[in-house]
């Protein structure tokens, strides 16, 4: 008995029906569609089991799977390694087409280009769109067709190219509902793929501040972020549509989308920056890696309270606002010497918005070793931005409950550490 035709649509950052460039192609297809989810083990294995993050993806793909079932069709979830899966696929079905959004990060090129030597031993053709950017790969580049490095030079570019083309193109695939494969796939609990609930929550988005972003940014206390970033992370929220909204509302709230572009280039042009320094001059210097200075850094015991209560946020929530992570990385790599591959591996960890071009990139920069970051000499003083935008104690309080009992000291002196940095960044930077 022959097996149907059928197209596959691979959802992987993009999870979400609407404004969703590869799915609005796939449902064009002559084959009925069948959307398909793999949790990939390669990297599950390296999880915790009760990570926050897979269970949000998780809860993403059952509202899917709701909308699915309204229109009679349904979710494909698999898992196990990514390659052992599309074996299996093209073994049970006759796979004709396959559609996916592009992921730019290393081992994501890696797995893409396997898979897609595997559709092609099997006569299958694989199509991939660009999805979670307005602008990728090389469509922002110098006159010379190298990448920018300087962030002012591809914002500018970046502004130029979008406002020639302004609105950015929205995919309504609604009208194409009806090619979805009829289906009633199981959908898997969370337990069933080995994962359990986490008592840490993915937000809701929020975009009712945004229109005075650029002054309330920086305080903390507020609590008055947009809460976007797990959402452009996993693709919930279409970037496109975001774009177009901002880009009417707050400039400076749009330059913080255009960052995330830029990061997401440099890793794609530059792949050595995963775990090693942009500037290859700053790899002589001597940094102290002290695992007992780590260790406080990582529960909040520094006894900088604007530290302490960030990395507190971080550790219960998956959260951590923006301006106190500049403060607490910088405090990492320049008042404890302790290399930035430290603070960004932990980062990894419990950020709920972890994205590996945005997190090598960030603390590159405040480590002084990336692109256009942070001069070396820059060291922030934890007790100043302490009192420029928590000036009450208010967010530091929210975090350090014993706070007003009597605080304990510092772990080391301000004027020292800076001192001690400055030195040893300058002994260290290679001529």
């Amino acid at each position: 008995m022959s097996k149907q035709e059928i197209t596959l649509f691979w959802f992987r950052r993009d999870l979400r029906l609407e404004d969703n460039i590869g799915l609005f192609h796939a449902l064009q297809s002559k084959y009925p569609v069948i959307p398909l989810f793999i949790f990939d083990d390669s990297i599950l294995d390296k999880l915790p089991k009760n990570d926050a993050r897979v269970g949000f993806i998780h809860e993403s793909l059952a509202k899917i799977t709701t909308q699915l079932q309204e229109i009679g069709s349904s979710l494909l979830v698999k898992k196990g390694k990514t390659l052992g899966v599309w074996q299996e696929l093209i073994q049970e079905f006759e796979v004709k087409e396959v559609f996916f959004n592009k992921d730019y990060e290393p081992y994501a090129i890696a797995r893409d280009t396997t898979i897609c030597e595997l559709l092609e031993t099997n006569k299958t053709i694989a199509y991939s769109f660009k999805d979670q950017v307005i602008f990728e790969e090389k469509e922002i580049t110098k006159a010379d067709g190298l990448p920018y490095t300087v962030y002012t030079s591809f914002k500018n570019k970046w502004l130029e190219k979008y406002k020639s083309m302004a609105p950015v193109l929205e995919y309504d695939a609604t009208d194409l509902f009806a090619n979805f494969y009829k289906s009633n796939f199981d959908f898997p609990t969370l337990e069933q793929i080995g994962f359990e609930e986490s008592p840490i929550k993915v937000k809701p988005h929020n975009l009712k501040f945004i229109s005075n972003y650029h002054d309330i940014r920086d305080f903390p206390a507020m609590d008055k972020t947009s809460y976007l970033s797990p959402h452009l992370r996993f693709g919930t929220v279409s970037v496109r549509k975001l774009v177009n909204w901002a880009f009417h509302k707050n400039d400076v709230f749009l330059s913080e989308l255009i960052w995330r572009e830029f990061f997401m280039q440099i890793l794609f042009s530059f792949p050595k920056v995963v775990n090693r320094n942009f500037k290859s001059a700053y790899d002589g210097i001597q940094w102290r890696n002290n695992e007992e200075d780590f260790k406080r850094w990582c529960t909040g015991t520094t006894g900088y309270p604007m530290v302490d209560a960030g990395m507190r946020q971080l550790n219960e929530t998956g959260y951590m606002h923006n301006r106190v992570r500049m403060v607490v990385a910088s405090f990492l790599c320049k008042h404890l010497l302790i290399e930035w591959q430290w603070g960004e591996a932990y980062f990894a960890e419990k950020l709920l918005d972890y994205e590996m071009s945005a997190n090598v990139g960030n603390w590159q920069w405040a480590a002084g070793t990336g692109c256009d970051a942070a001069p070396y000499f820059r060291v922030f003083n934890p007790e100043i931005q302490q009192k420029k935008f928590d000036e009450k104690g208010v967010y530091i309080r929210k975090w350090i409950k014993e706070f007003d009992l009597g605080y304990g000291k510092p772990m080391v002196e301000h004027a020292m550490a800076r001192d001690r940095a400055i030195a040893t960044y300058k002994a260290g930077i290679l001529k």
